[in-house]
């Protein structure tokens, strides 16, 4: 169980032991009348004189290894949203054109940092959008780059700007597959079939039977990332792959919200998002994995901003707006889960070290304060709606 004000523990000592006993969570002393403790001396690193704490996690600065981050004013708008908390973000690349090619990448790289706020050191890892045509030299030349760290696969209309992906992976880009194995880059998958006969709810399921398990025995050195899942088939693949060579991304959305969030108390288009929320089993079982300690589960909250007007539509566009919250939410779900020893590896860890690339150095802190998230970012081209806006979160992180 995990300590919080409600619990109340025999002694200070046991106290005192559970808190140093998590690793990551340290105290400050700070008047708080839900809990009191004896006053007392305790033997330790530290001397505690209190009546109360408060509780505060400090991990390594976590990375988002599945962002977008737009461009023009909508980039220059959500990415200190990012940069405040997350010290790298693989960034995806449909935009419109789509990133088809290293040079490509490299200018969208220096918009996207030029659009930072001073000081910031995030650090962008961009993609290649693959399609048909994509050749083997041009992965030659994004690992040269130095900048291009992973290849994104977008089936054919299966999201937003993905009306340039792939149609046929296995007769038109087997080339390009074998030159990532070459450079060790990544292929990212949007794991969905986009055959309209299939169901909505469907698709990841029918995607990993008849393109991921094909794919990972035919090419089983290429290195996998299957993002955003959302079903409990999408575990088991996942589990039952080489570890190191096959992992997933978890968003906050899919941890947290099964498919009625999308029609309670009415359509609820700020919780529309690609591939849709799904059936509560589901939930509970990337909850499962991902609080299970396992090293091919890591984050990517899929932050994906469209202006209001695009969601609030007889049109509206996939997406959930989740950067200013992602942590908050994650902290939830493994505090829930009574795991907050193991929320540092899947936030901080497991990322960098599938994509081969050194941890952070530096810290972040969480501290358990309730925050409201605000009810929308305005802007001068609009207004953004965040996940759960107007709610109250228990998480707070600070990036001191």
């Amino acid at each position: 169980m995990l300590f919080s004000p409600k619990r109340r523990c025999s002694n200070s000592k046991d106290a005192l032991h559970y808190l140093l006993g998590i690793g990551m969570i340290t105290t400050s002393v700070k008047p708080c009348k839900a809990l009191k403790f004896p006053s007392a001396k305790f033997e330790g690193p530290k001397q505690l004189r209190h009546k109360g704490t408060k509780m505060e996690l400090t991990i390594t600065r976590p990375d988002d290894w599945h962002l977008h981050l737009r461009d023009g004013g909508l980039l220059e708008a959500v990415i200190p949203h990012s940069a405040s908390y997350f010290g790298r973000g693989i960034v995806m690349p449909n935009l419109k054109p789509p990133i088809r090619t290293t040079a490509a990448a490299v200018a969208y790289r220096e918009s996207i940092l030029k659009a930072l706020p001073s000081g910031s050191d995030f650090t962008p890892l961009m993609t290649l959008y693959l399609t048909d045509t994509t050749t083997p030299n041009e992965i030659k030349l994004a690992r040269k780059s130095g900048v291009v760290f992973a290849v994104k696969l977008y089936p054919a209309g299966a999201t937003t700007n993905s009306q340039d992906g792939v149609t046929d992976l296995f007769g038109k880009c087997l080339p390009v597959l074998e030159e990532m194995i070459e450079q060790n880059m990544p292929l990212l998958v949007h794991g969905e079939a986009t055959n309209p006969e299939i169901d909505v709810f469907d698709r990841e399921k029918v995607f990993i039977d008849t393109v991921l398990i094909p794919l990972v025995q035919r090419l089983p050195k290429l290195k996998v990332v299957m993002e955003h899942i959302t079903t409990m088939d999408a575990v088991r693949f996942v589990q039952s792959c080489k570890e190191g060579f096959v992992a997933a991304t978890v968003t906050p959305q899919h941890l947290l919200l099964n498919r009625n969030a999308i029609f309670q108390g009415g359509l609820q288009p700020h919780n529309y998002c690609l591939p849709i929320l799904k059936r509560e089993i589901h939930r509970q079982a990337i909850v499962s994995a991902v609080t299970s300690g396992s090293k091919q589960f890591f984050l990517g909250t899929d932050s994906a901003p469209h202006e209001r007007q695009n969601k609030e539509c007889a049109c509206g566009c996939a997406g959930i707006f989740n950067a200013p919250v992602a942590l908050s939410l994650y902290a939830k779900v493994f505090e829930e889960a009574g795991v907050l020893d193991k929320l540092e590896a899947f936030t901080s860890f497991n990322g960098p070290d599938f994509y081969s690339l050194p941890r952070n150095t530096s810290k972040i802190k969480l501290k358990k304060t309730p925050w409201k998230v605000p009810e929308t970012f305005s802007y001068s081209f609009g207004d953004i709606i965040p996940m759960f806006a107007g709610k109250t979160l228990e998480w707070q992180p600070s990036s001191d």
